[in-house]
């Protein structure tokens, strides 16, 4: 068997994490029979498909779907779904519940060997996002072309997403199922709009061309509005003949018309973006209203500028930062110092220091998103919390060795990885209780072992909840006592 081979008539047997599908080969060769398959490209379980191999693994074989021979009794057709599973959405036809139980199966299983080192641990039932369809209040659309040879495609001016598994194509859609319908009908206003002015999308294989982006932030309990348009202003320096002052005023005079239209519109900006990488937010200029959209959560107003880091779904984030509340056990905080590592959405750590705890210290390496949040910070009238800018592994063993304390260390890390050299200082620090909330369940694994083994830390409970419907991602939060 080799690379490109079609394996025909395979059963997906479940999910795993990231998304991907797990099958067992049956072949009459006995070096391979039984060797797994995962499997890329929207696998339901109980579906048969047919896979195209695409690497051999020393342990596994790495498919990805052909075609679909018998589709899964578990799947049904979005009732509101027009294109099919997406990139973005690759779960939209496994009905939510399912969905539910395949996220807490897939953490429990990547957290299954934490048993052997301790037997009485509490898993608690998933919780749902409140929201499930439209929840998201960010959403980024590309500029691009589609052409192939291959199915004899030939698209100069599309709007929407990547094709999946290919970077230079973008594939054009009225429509996204993971924003509400509003957001869907100003994306395709300013769609429809842009393709009348006679500008060419951007090339990101020749790297040339001007229309890029289109970024939409909506707020759901404030209900406003961001636009932004990203272009290449280059585009003009090489098309002297242009005259690029009237045409990026009829682009303005359209999108400030458009606040008439949708009076919740409240922000918009221009994104001169000539850099190469496919990035959305560059040299950025505010042609109408606020530099900011304001949301509010758990009783805080958050002020959100284009490069603001803040939960996608909003419903989702209360839920969310109300178990973490009640994972610590929030009405026995008010004399509790509160140190939070990784604290790169700041929200919830502002909701501890203006409700609940005596004082907060909160650890990020980005400059930039700190310097937001402490603008919040000041807007909410918090004086009880400290922002720091530093590598999580570097300042906690300045602090220790300053002989500071916490009663409660809260850990919050990216979905990469927590450094190594954390985790020594974290269990050094002697809290009551650690909480971490995880967004990467086998990472996550891998940190509570470590704790497990080297300090006299117990899990106190585990549960998971669905910030993202649709998609393979799930967060964790897990409570140890000492």
């Amino acid at each position: 068997m080799k690379k490109w081979d079609i394996i025909e008539n395979i059963l997906v047997e479940k999910l795993v994490f990231w998304g991907k599908g797990f099958a067992r080969l049956k072949s009459e060769n006995e070096d391979i029979d039984g060797r797994v398959l995962m499997i890329t490209w929207g696998p339901v379980p109980g579906a048969v498909v047919n896979l195209r191999l695409l690497k051999k693994r020393k342990t596994y074989f790495e498919t990805q779907i052909v075609e679909t021979i018998k589709k899964s009794p578990i799947e049904i057709d979005h009732p509101t779904n027009k294109y099919g599973m997406s990139g973005g959405w690759k779960w939209i036809n496994i009905p939510y519940e399912e969905q539910l139980k395949i996220k807490e199966g897939q953490v429990q299983e990547a957290l299954h060997n934490l048993k052997k080192r301790q037997e009485d641990i509490t898993f608690l039932p998933i919780e749902a996002s409140p929201t499930i369809d439209g929840y998201r209040n960010k959403v980024e659309f590309s500029y691009g072309k589609y052409l192939s040879n291959k199915y004899d495609i030939e698209q100069h001016f599309n709007v929407w997403f990547h094709k999946q598994g290919e970077f230079s194509k973008i594939e054009d859609m009225e429509w996204c199922p993971l924003i509400d319908e509003i957001q869907n009908e100003v994306y395709r206003d300013v769609k429809e709009f842009t393709k009348t002015l006679g500008l060419p999308v951007y090339d990101q294989m020749r790297q040339e061309w001007f229309f890029r982006h289109i970024l939409i932030r909506k707020t759901h309990f404030c209900n406003e509005m961001m636009l932004l348009l990203s272009f290449n202003p280059e585009y003009f320096e090489k098309n002297t003949k242009l005259n690029k002052n009237e045409k990026l005023g009829l682009i303005k005079d359209f999108l400030i018309w458009l606040t008439e239209k949708y009076s919740f519109i409240t922000s918009i900006y221009f994104s001169h973006n000539p850099n190469k990488a496919d990035v959305c937010i560059w040299d950025l200029e505010l042609i109408y209203g606020e530099t900011t959209i304001k949301e509010e959560l758990l009783g805080l107003s958050f002020n959100i500028s284009p490069t603001s880091f803040f939960q996608t779904n909003s419903t989702g984030a209360e839920k969310l930062y109300s178990m973490v509340l009640d994972f610590a056990h929030k009405e026995n905080l008010k004399d509790f110092t509160v140190l939070d590592l990784y604290g790169w959405t700041w929200t919830i750590w502002m909701i501890f220091a203006k409700h609940w705890a005596k004082y907060v210290h909160s650890v990020e390496l980005v400059a930039s998103a700190s310097k937001d949040w402490e603008k919040n910070a000041q807007f909410n009238g918090i004086t009880n919390m400290t922002f720091v800018n530093k590598k999580v592994e570097n300042f906690l063993w300045k602090y220790l060795a300053d002989w500071n304390t916490a009663d409660l260390l809260i850990i919050d890390p990216p979905r990469a990885w927590m450094h190594p050299d954390a985790l020594p200082n974290i269990i050094n620090f002697g809290t009551k209780q650690i909480i971490y909330v995880s967004c990467n369940p086998s990472t996550l694994a891998r940190d509570l072992e470590y704790i497990l083994d080297n300090s006299d830390y117990k899990i106190e409970k585990i549960q998971a909840m669905d910030m993202f419907p649709h998609t393979n991602h799930i967060e964790t939060i897990v409570s140890l006592i000492k």
